[in-house]
Order: structure tokens, then sequence, then C-alpha cells
């Protein structure tokens, strides 16, 4: 509610320089959308950072992971599998559903699976930090030298090694990267 108000004060211009909104158009990634709210775009915001996520229906908000700050994660509609990944192997799936809250450890890879064909998964994450960061598998990956991919992950697939490879080409441009 407060961004909304600060939003509405700044459409009749009294803090023009120190506001934000989530009304603003959402950046779009593969099968979801995001607006965010840090000290970027909100200068007042020096503890805390958010994002408001949607992740289409029957999508898959793809592995990633804050290397900043623990997530806090308000599911606000639908139903989705929150699956994070922990050092060793250990990997824990949750059920969310709206009014849920969870938590994702700084660092911990995780990915966001929508459970229904017909309704989108609505998440508020905030971060006690000043800047929203984020970093996808398909960014490393895309980051990573093509040469250890080729050759240690994809020695003996060759074909695949080259399906993949065109498939992260354009990495530099993951949208939650330049959020």
């Amino acid at each position: 509610m407060f961004v909304t108000d600060i939003c509405s004060l700044r459409h009749r211009g009294s803090v023009d320089s120190y506001a934000t909104c989530l009304t603003l158009p959402p950046k779009a990634g593969s099968g979801d959308k995001a607006r965010i709210v840090d000290s970027h775009n909100f200068p007042f915001s020096k503890t805390i950072a958010a994002g408001h996520l949607s992740n289409g229906a029957s999508a898959i908000r793809e592995m990633h992971w804050h290397p900043n700050a623990d997530e806090r994660s308000f599911f606000i509609n639908g139903r989705a599998h929150v699956t994070i990944f922990a050092a060793e192997g250990n990997t824990r799936t949750f059920d969310y559903m709206a009014g849920y809250v969870g938590v994702n450890p700084q660092n911990m890879a995780h990915f966001i699976e929508n459970l229904s064909d017909d309704e989108e998964v609505e998440v508020l994450e905030i971060f006690r930090a000043d800047t929203f960061m984020d970093f996808s598998l398909f960014s490393w990956m895309g980051e990573t030298l093509e040469r250890l991919v080729r050759y240690h992950m994809l020695q003996n697939y060759p074909k695949a090694a080259e399906v993949f490879l065109r498939s992260v080409e354009n990495a530099e441009k993951d949208v939650m990267k330049d959020l």
C-alpha cells in the first residue's frame, strides 16, 4: 500500500524524485514478469529491496540465486512448488499457495514452478539489502567459457553440446539480470 500511495503522490508532483511504483510496466522474462523496487529506483530504500513476480500459467521461473541476501517470499496468488538446492546435493521442494510465506537462503539456487494451467502465481519477494540481485543458471552457463562446457560437461555428446551452446549464447540479454 505504501508504494501505491507514494505513486499517487508522484503523479500529483509532490515527491517526484523519490517515488517509484509497482504499477509501472514489468520486465518480461521466459514465462514470468517482474517489477523491482530497490535503492536504484527508490532512493529511500537503503535496507530493503523487493520484487513483484508474476509467473505465467504452468510456467517455471528458471533456477536462480540471490548473492546478497536471503529471499522472503509472500505468495499473493496461485499455487507453486519451490525447489531449493543446498550444498552436497541436498534438495527440498516446498508447496506454496496464496497467503504462505517462505525463505530461500542467500546463495541457494531455487526455482518456482506454477502448478496451475490457467492462473498466474504472484509473489512478493523481499530482501534485506539495498539492491535486488538475481543470478540465473541461464546467465551463469552463458558466461562460462564455451570450452569448459564443451569439453567437461558435454564431451561425449557433441551434438547436444552444439544445441546447448546455441541456446545460451545470448545469456547476457537475460532480462532478470538487467533489472
